[in-house]
């Protein structure tokens, strides 16, 4: 009985065909496998190949290539009668190149070329040398990302929205996988644990699994970063319930994947897998820009495909750390179209194009600012000098009411302890003033004054101003 040769052998071998268009020979093909495979054992998994089809050949005896079967069809036309409809489509402001990519991958996907990955695409980038996003881009999204707390120790800004990141990030990630919870079933789920009525429990679980990662990246901003250790971690929490095998979760895969909807093959072998996924990772820790290390997982992530699933999910969060750590405006994917996002992922995929991505990621990331900007304006940065002073602004405050003082400069300057150094005085006059602007009968008890002793000044400040 012959031996059945494992699908993972072919979609190998055929995917390293696919990355030479014009062909390969034998002698090159063993030049790439190595020691993988013997050169016996490689010609047996060729004719394999072009008994199924699959490749093709060319050539003689000693020119004999190889190269990927294009995919055929038949179609039949029907004229109908002519009607007039019009139909929009939700999208974002795209680049000429943009543009092209979009029209390629809303092609039929068998009118699309299979492609397998191309590790050129990771070799030709150089950290700090090589840019996706041009330097005029760079400066725009720093200008647009900036935080009042831009100096405050690393995830100050993030842990100060935390509760709109949550439902916000959550719900607007989850809802590019397909899931239709609603924002307000999000709201409900995260702040008071109400799953939602009619909804499959995977869904629920996804918005859960993604409040976990988010939460983890937050709060543990001191001891995360753009490592390997930190990318498992994400996978493992946002993964959690969702994946066929629970052991796969936090790993990275030994068995070949497809892409639903693309013509594109991950990587199949785990050894050279695992080898690519640390290179990408250990590429990204070295880039300076917070934006562009961003943007560099948003590609190479899903690109490489290194879990079993969740991907995707996995660089979008990833990348946030750049962002998180630098007290920059996270991107939260609020109101990115569905399509949109999909659609220059698999020119990733198919295209090895980053344009139509880089259009998205542009895009969304403005979104993002805009919808953060009110919570932004709320966030004041602490008035260091009235921390500082708090016990000698409530020993004057009580001073002047409680001598039945009107709020002089004269007053105020008389009173200043000795503590206060004489270059600060002029500032501390201005804040003791402000005091009092603020200072009513309800809240007079913050500097130990009695209601009736606020209320004995007031009416003594009223009738002898």
């Amino acid at each position: 009985m012959p031996k059945v040769v494992p699908a993972e052998e072919l979609d190998w071998v055929a995917e390293l065909i696919g990355r030479y268009p014009d062909g390969i020979g034998l002698d090159g093909l063993l030049d790439k496998v190595g020691d993988a495979i013997s050169r016996r054992t490689l010609q047996r998994r060729l004719a394999a190949l072009v008994a199924k089809e699959r490749i093709l050949t060319s050539g003689g005896r000693r020119t004999l290539k190889y190269r990927l079967a294009p995919i055929v069809g038949q179609a039949t036309i029907v004229q109908q009668h002519n009607t007039l409809s019009a139909a929009g489509e939700l999208y974002v402001p795209l680049s000429a190149e943009g543009e092209a990519i979009k029209a390629y991958v809303r092609q039929p996907r068998t009118q699309r070329r299979p492609v397998s990955y191309n590790q050129d695409l990771l070799e030709s980038y150089h950290p700090n040398q090589t840019y996706y996003l041009s330097e005029s881009l760079r400066k725009q999204v720093h200008t647009l990302g900036r935080s009042p707390v831009e100096q405050a120790p690393a995830g100050t800004f993030a842990r100060d929205i935390m509760n709109r990141l949550l439902i916000d990030l959550s719900w607007a990630s989850s809802r590019l996988e397909g899931n239709t919870y609603s924002r307000l079933d999000t709201e409900r789920l995260i702040a008071f644990g109400q799953a939602a009525e009619g909804k499959d429990a995977l869904e629920t679980q996804m918005i859960l699994n993604h409040k976990a990662a988010i939460e983890y990246l937050v709060r543990g901003v001191d001891g995360i970063g753009v490592n390997i250790p930190t990318m498992l971690a994400i996978h493992a929490l946002l993964s959690d319930g969702l994946l066929p095998n629970p052991q796969a979760g936090g790993r990275v895969r030994d068995h070949a994947v497809e892409i639903g909807g693309s013509t594109y093959l991950p990587i199949a072998l785990p050894q050279r897998l695992d080898e690519l996924f640390g290179i990408v990772i250990h590429m990204a820790a070295d880039i300076r820009d917070p934006f562009e290390q961003a943007f560099f997982l948003m590609v190479h992530l899903p690109y490489l495909q290194p879990f079993q699933d969740v991907n995707k999910r996995v660089s979008r969060l990833a990348a946030n750390i750049p962002l998180f750590r630098e007290n920059l405006c996270p991107l939260s994917f609020i109101d990115v179209p569905d399509r949109a996002y999909v659609d220059a992922v698999i020119g990733v995929y198919e295209l090895n194009r980053i344009e139509l991505l880089r259009d998205v990621f542009v895009w969304a990331y403005e979104r993002s600012c805009q919808h953060y900007v009110a919570v932004r304006q709320q966030l004041v940065p602490p008035d260091t000098f009235r921390l500082r002073h708090r016990a000698e602004v409530s020993e004057v405050v009580r001073a002047i009411v409680c001598g039945g003082h009107p709020v002089s400069d004269t007053a105020i300057r008389s009173a200043i302890p000795t503590t206060i150094a004489e270059g600060d005085h002029d500032r501390f006059v201005e804040l003791i003033q402000d005091e009092f602007k603020s200072l009513h009968e309800g809240n007079a008890i913050r500097f130990g004054l009695r209601p009736l002793e606020y209320a004995s000044w007031s009416e003594l400040v009223k009738t002898n101003p």
